[in-house]
């Protein structure tokens, strides 16, 4: 009995405890929720311009005919039969493989590019996207987020397409 009692006393004192860090966590500043929603707009950017690279890769290879031959391949590939009867040439599997290979590189390098930015103390800070990440699950927080993103979104969708119109 004097376990079980000492084993209760144990888990009230941890969720008292865990009461106190809560009461005491200070509420998120805007400036944190901007550097936090600067981290999201930049690795969505990243992201983007990486899709945009892997668009270019295939339209701009003469191999793909403008991805046409593209959609070709990748509906043959891994079946022999299929690669056989769409005559895929060694020089379009490897172009195609090269391709495939940069597809699977897209999640990790997005991921390595967003925790750089997270680390680094100037851009957003661990401590504060720890912070702010909590903090998500109100929802105005995350609408204060959300919106911070669209309008950066919009920001530059409208500086690039004054570039595009000055040139």
């Amino acid at each position: 009995m004097k376990k079980v009692l000492l084993f209760g006393a144990f888990f009230a004192f941890l969720g008292l405890t865990g009461f106190a860090q809560e009461a005491s966590e200070e509420p998120v500043t805007d400036e944190e929720i901007e550097k936090f929603a600067n981290v999201e707009f930049l690795t969505a950017q990243f992201v983007n311009d990486k899709t945009e690279e892997l668009k270019n890769m295939i339209s701009g290879n003469e191999i793909f005919q403008g991805g046409a031959r593209y959609n070709e391949i990748k509906a043959a590939w891994g079946d022999d039969t299929k690669m056989a009867e769409a005559e895929v040439t060694e020089e379009e599997k490897a172009a195609f493989q090269e391709v495939i290979d940069f597809m699977g590189s897209l999640q990790e390098s997005a991921k390595e590019f967003k925790t750089g930015l997270i680390m680094d103390d100037e851009v957003l800070g661990v401590s504060t996207y720890n912070k702010v990440n909590g903090a998500k699950s109100d929802p105005a927080v995350k609408e204060k987020i959300d919106s911070i993103v669209e309008a950066k979104k919009a920001e530059a969708a409208a500086a690039k397409e004054a570039e595009e119109d000055g040139k």
